[in-house]
């Protein structure tokens, strides 16, 4: 009876000791969770979905196991302060309100480089067909400030049509959008892949905006500057892992839309479309920063009066977490 107790004693000790232990010898990965915004709903996560698949992480000397989703903005950047790896994906304007804010943020590779998966919509029968039929006409945006709007104002900036002649109404989601639409309350609204495939057969493409617009920078990674400072081999971990995500993408889109199909639950030919959509215009980026594309995001975020003064990138940028080759381009 009592060697039995002390094989028992033993054996929960084990259990108490084990993660002190792993965590104390090299190359045992800890299992970490990251975020990335509008995870399951956008196609800005697809590089992790692969590089999980794939055991790209592990490989590059991180366990991700998990992705924390949010609707974007605040709500994702307080995800990623406040997750012991404070890690994310979040859109470029969530980053600059954070350093407005004064939080401890940094960004160190860039997420998504395009607009391709922006689109607007109007019902069939409806007669709108081009950006000039917008004109006089209520349209639905996601909400005021956001994305959905600075693209639809770019977009009429770059056909020479004044902002003030479209109503935009904001609809709170792009499925509230579409709502309004075919109610007649709006008669066109934004959409965002996936989900503009998924329903592709109910309305009419009045514009595509990767197909108006020049690439900018529309996503990217940031963490906290303490982290960067504490754990830099494992930021670096993460940023080497999803850029191989991003590789393995290019090389084999039917093999990353069946990861697609299967992780946002989409039947396998929106999900073949989805990711083929994506590869002309190379909406990921492999991490790379580019002078151009950070410009043109931010001469849309004035557009919508969510930035007034110059940006100083270099207080806010910190490429040095790149890999090398990737650093001085």
């Amino acid at each position: 009876m009592k060697s039995r107790l002390r094989k028992i004693r033993s054996f929960i000790n084990c259990l108490i000791l084990f993660p002190v232990i792993a965590a104390a010898v090299p190359g045992v990965a800890q299992a970490e969770e990251i975020s990335v915004t509008q995870w399951g709903q956008s196609l800005y996560g697809l590089p992790y979905a692969v590089a999980m698949d794939k055991g790209l992480f592990k490989k590059a000397g991180i366990d991700i196991t998990g992705i924390l989703s949010s609707g974007g903005g605040g709500t994702t950047v307080r995800n990623i302060l406040a997750s012991p790896t404070p890690y994310g994906e979040v859109a470029v304007s969530a980053a600059l309100a954070a350093q407005r804010q004064g939080l401890d943020v940094v960004i160190v590779n860039v997420g998504t480089r395009s607009v391709a998966e922006a689109s607007m919509v109007a019902m069939p029968n409806s007669g709108i067909r081009t950006v000039a039929d917008l004109v006089g006409k209520k349209v639905a945006i996601t909400s005021p400030k956001g994305v959905s709007e600075m693209l639809l104002m770019m977009v009429l900036q770059e056909k020479g049509i004044d902002p003030a002649k479209v109503t935009r109404i904001a609809s709170g989601g792009y499925v509230n959008g579409l709502t309004m639409l075919e109610q007649g309350a709006v008669s066109a609204a934004v959409l965002i892949e996936p989900l503009s495939i998924i329903r592709k057969d109910k309305y009419a493409t009045v514009y595509r905006a990767g197909d108006v617009l020049k690439p900018m920078t529309t996503s990217v990674g940031i963490t906290t500057r303490k982290f960067a400072k504490e754990s830099p081999d494992k930021l670096r971990a993460i940023i080497n892992g999803r850029r191989a995500g991003v590789d393995a993408l290019y090389a084999d889109p039917a093999g990353a839309a069946k990861i697609l199909e299967r992780d946002f639950k989409l039947t396998p030919g929106d999900a073949k479309q989805a990711v083929d959509n994506m590869i002309g215009p190379k909406m990921w980026s492999r991490g790379e920063f580019n002078q151009a594309e950070l410009d043109r995001m931010i001469d849309g975020l004035r557009l919508i009066g969510e930035v007034t003064g110059p940006v100083d990138w270099s207080s806010l940028i910190d490429a040095s977490y790149l890999p090398a080759d990737l650093k001085g381009k």
